[in-house]
């Protein structure tokens, strides 16, 4: 599906979708709780669809109280012999270990882009803490039959924390005690996402400086009734927008979040943005902006809204991280570097591990998704600011994690 973006002006307000990465995770611990569970102001895109069809495979049993309201039954009791992830790779990381913990083959599988990304952290760990494993050369599909045991195992955490976090999420169901020594731990942010929400639910989860994590086993996770907070990946995109294209008011977002993506706002603060924090809400003002540095390191996923914001900044932006994107819906860092020069934007990224990028004029242009969600929306933003009509192809993909973002953009420009 093609979307035109033509130029213009935003104002208004927004709300963002809930966070994915804590519907996930809620998603998974309603599964494996006592009793009932009840999610609040959850928001069913692709992904969260993914982990929620997931946990019915597995055996919890879902009522769909009202259009953003669930009622979930905990209980570990596989349905069926495979578990299909779709495109998401938090999914694939997290319900492995978990279907770990049952005593029968699993097989989980995906589609897409996934299909290329590295699962071969798992393999050895999950053996080691009592699994059976069998995989595709380090790629999906793979087979667990458990039970977990716990142990202790070392895991490579420099790809992606997801993994860990399957791993944190299933062991304290493990009948004893389990320490992981994780090495080169990225995306540590997520990690205290993981253990929030554990906590939430009543389990208990230790660490050292993010490099070795003591799980107590035979822990009982409860159910409760949880409201998921708005997403910042999300969020992110929007406040970007109201940088470079007008004003935005975004709510439902609180800079008290444990989520990686808050630190757009240094990011916006070092570029020159105005921006007013509400509590519940921020509003973001453009201004004359200027090129900053950033890490991105442990926040990968700001790479194409920090993109969209560095095109509009006077000057050199140097961005570190992308040695990050190389394991995503697409090779972010080619990516970008692709798909903004077609625009007239300026990007190099010879340098290990490092992006810089040159603000400009934007010129209109038709672009790719590379069936990547988040670039797709960085190229929206982006085209609020070209000289003319922008035709992005392939726009359907951010129904992975923001259906209706075109959409909401439109309601806000001004006319």
């Amino acid at each position: 599906m093609d979307r035109l973006v033509a130029r213009g002006c935003l104002a208004g307000t927004l709300t963002p979708p809930s966070s994915k990465s804590y519907a996930q995770r809620a998603l998974a611990l309603s599964l494996l709780a006592q009793g009932h569970t009840v999610l609040r102001k959850i928001d069913f895109c692709q992904d969260t669809l993914s982990a929620l069809g997931c946990i019915h495979t597995l055996g919890a049993e879902v009522i769909e109280v009202d259009e953003s309201t669930l009622s979930i039954g905990g209980g570990l009791s596989p349905r069926e012999n495979t578990l299909f992830v779709g495109e998401s790779g938090l999914a694939s990381r997290l319900f492995s270990p978990i279907a770990a913990l049952a005593d029968r083959p699993i097989r989980i599988e995906g589609r897409g882009s996934l299909l290329e990304r590295p699962m071969d952290m798992m393999i050895a760990p999950l053996r080691q803490l009592g699994a059976t494993v069998s995989d595709s050369n380090g790629r999906l599909p793979i087979e667990v039959c458990g039970p977990l045991t716990g142990g202790e195992t070392e895991v490579d955490g420099s790809v992606s924390s997801q993994f860990i976090t399957g791993l944190l999420l299933a062991l304290p169901m493990a009948p004893t005690d389990t320490t992981l020594y994780v090495s080169k731990a990225v995306s540590t942010p997520y990690l205290d996402m993981t253990i929030d929400t554990a906590s939430k639910f009543g389990v208990n989860i230790f660490h050292r400086d993010y490099t070795e994590f003591y799980i107590p086993g035979s822990q009982r996770y409860k159910g409760l009734d949880l409201t998921i907070e708005g997403d910042w990946s999300a969020a992110a995109m929007l406040l970007v927008a109201g940088a470079v294209a007008g004003e935005l008011r975004v709510q439902n977002i609180s800079t008290l979040s444990k989520q990686a993506d808050t630190a757009i706002l240094d990011a916006l603060v070092r570029a020159g943005a105005s921006i007013i924090d509400e509590g519940n809400s921020i509003t973001v003002a453009q201004r004359e902006l200027h090129g900053f540095e950033f890490d991105a390191t442990q926040c990968p996923d700001l790479f194409p809204a920090l993109v969209a914001l560095a095109s509009q900044a006077e000057g050199e932006t140097v961005l570190k991280g992308t040695n990050r994107l190389i394991h995503k819906e697409s090779n972010r860092a080619e990516t970008l570097y692709k798909e903004y020069s077609k625009l007239g934007i300026r990007i190099d990224i010879s340098e290990e591990d490092t992006m810089r990028v040159w603000g400009g004029k934007i010129r209109a242009a038709e672009v790719e998704s590379h069936n990547d969600h988040r670039i797709a929306m960085s190229l929206a933003v982006a085209g609020l600011c070209s000289d003319g009509v922008m035709v992005i192809h392939g726009a359907e993909c951010v129904a992975k994690s923001y259906p209706d973002f075109f959409e909401q953009l439109e309601s806000v420009r001004v006319k």
